[in-house]
């Protein structure tokens, strides 16, 4: 029989006003706003085949959120319903679907789209974006929601390839791997790693934890709200509010104690100290597991049952560096081999680069990659020079070690239309930070991080890009300084101009994406 010969795909051309990239809180967020301000021509690109972001993506045993679930949430979306102080992923993930369906944003989310390469034309004022596989999308307005939790790091180690055995990361679990009875490497001992470490551990016939640093590790307050909580929280929309506001302002004031108040500091670690003794009897085990650097230098973790996992007989915590992995086992610098029938990596992310695998090319052809290759930077988090029109979501030093991003997110998308009702208000599409304002706000970041656990603590973590040694990540502050810093867009920090020639005619509108999305 003669073979037809296949049809490409059809190669597909659509134009929007905004585009949002991502569908997790910050986009979701973004697109909420949009709506509730009247506007419609706008189009939300997410790569995974559901809504969600972190909170879709990430499904490893045990995943939950380690800020209290009505703090993690929409102050505009409050949800009386949590069924625990910490909720779980899919709870979280639930939870984002329905402020989808509640807001009626689902038309404007297209699932499976995949961003490649974002290219601004200066003489137009739009971004030409490629997505998918042979998608082009023309858009004046660039939102990225994609955040930094998104690109897995993997370990580098010598011969890991060779590994026969299943080997994968948490970020992107293979559930289809039987883990009972089998000798399971775990590499990493981070946030990820706390959570499901304990969650496989009676499932093992043998697990093995490489500890490269340990993490300070508190307990966690967790519990199940009973119905009468969550009838209260429902008939009395004013208790979820001060529910709320209590928990912020407990999260609140850790960050002293981050910007150097050492007895705050102190009096954190003896408290992380007390529930490491009062689970580790074990004076050797104990050692291995107590951190020689400050308190909120790494990530501070919170668990009620890591620690308790490596009492059991058949977890084995190894602090010995890694020397390679080989077909079926792993070797450590001392010489001493051991196997194993898989490997899961707790690894965590790429922080410090958040676009990696992605191309955004601003003005002059200058790829952002090369553009931070010093340092990622844009002012206040959000705005970067010769990027017109491109506005980041929980970009460079707006992460918190304190409190909730999600407070953060509010706070940003809030400054992003207070932009674009000042491009409307004068009248010019095309908006641009003023370089010596981020080049201000950037060495601001520097000053203020010098004097921080974050930069004297005594340790080397995620916060820091390990190219330059630089903090890109945190935010040196309170949640309610960078609430006061981005209340309002202030048309001194910004170019604000016209395109030298009008963009071509849109060939689609958000109505029109319904169909697709």
């Amino acid at each position: 029989m003669k073979q037809q010969a296949q049809v490409p795909a059809r190669a597909e051309e659509i134009s929007v006003d905004i585009l949002i990239v991502g569908a997790g809180f910050a986009g979701i967020c973004m697109a909420i706003k949009l709506r509730q301000a009247g506007m419609s021509d706008f189009l939300v690109i997410e790569r995974s085949d559901e809504i969600g972001g972190t909170w879709y993506e990430n499904r490893y045993p045990g995943c939950a959120c380690d800020i209290p679930s009505h703090l993690y949430s929409f102050s505009f979306d409050r949800n009386p319903a949590w069924s625990r102080m910490y909720a779980p992923q899919q709870e979280i993930e639930e939870y984002l679907k329905s402020c989808v369906q509640r807001h009626a944003i689902a038309p404007f989310i297209r699932l499976n789209t995949p961003l490649h390469e974002a290219r601004w034309d200066e003489a137009r004022g739009r971004w030409l974006v490629c997505a998918a596989d042979d998608l082009t999308i023309h858009a004046r307005v660039l939102v990225s929601g994609m955040g930094a939790l998104h690109v897995p790091h993997y370990p580098e180690i010598p011969g890991i390839e060779s590994f026969e055995g299943p080997a994968f990361h948490s970020a992107v679990w293979d559930s289809s791997v039987d883990l009972n009875g089998k000798r399971i490497g775990v590499i990493g001992t981070g946030a990820s790693a706390i959570q499901f470490v304990p969650e496989i551990a009676p499932l093992a016939g043998k697990l093995t934890v490489f500890q490269r640093t340990p993490p300070w590790v508190m307990s966690k307050p967790d519990f199940a709200f009973g119905e009468g909580a969550k009838r209260r929280f429902r008939r009395l929309p004013g208790a979820t509010l001060a529910f709320r506001t209590a928990l912020f302002w407990r999260h609140e004031v850790v960050v002293l104690g981050f910007l150097g108040n050492r007895k705050m500091q102190e009096t954190g670690e003896a408290m992380a100290r007390k529930w490491l003794e009062t689970n580790i009897a074990d004076p050797q085990l104990r050692a291995k597991l107590t951190p020689a650097y400050r308190l909120g230098c790494k990530r501070v973790l919170m668990s009620n049952d890591y620690y308790a996992a490596f009492n059991r007989a058949n977890v084995e915590l190894v602090t010995t560096p890694i020397a390679e992995a080989r077909a079926d086992s792993i070797v450590t610098e001392d010489g001493a081999e051991r196997e194993f029938d898989a490997l899961i990596f707790g690894t965590g992310f790429h922080v410090a680069e958040p676009f990696r695998g992605t191309r955004i090319v601003g003005k002059d052809g200058v790829e952002i990659h090369d553009a931070w290759r010093s340092r990622a930077g844009a002012y206040l988090g959000i705005t970067v020079a010769g990027y017109p029109n491109l506005f980041l979501l929980l970009g460079p030093n707006t992460g918190l070690g304190h409190n909730s991003v999600v407070l953060m997110i509010e706070a940003q998308v809030r400054y992003v239309m207070d932009c674009l009702r000042l491009m409307r208000s004068r009248g010019r599409p095309v908006i641009e930070v003023k370089l010596e304002r981020q080049q201000s706000f950037l060495q601001e970041m520097r000053s203020r991080l010098a004097g921080t656990v974050w930069q004297t603590g005594g340790c080397t973590s995620w916060y820091q890009d390990h190219r330059t040694g630089e903090n890109p990540v945190i935010w040196p502050g309170s949640v309610i300084a960078y609430r006061r810093r981005t209340r309002a867009a202030r048309p001194g920090d910004f170019d604000l101009r016209s395109p030298s020639r009008a963009p071509a005619r849109p060939t689609a509108g958000a109505q029109g994406l319904a169909e697709t999305a």
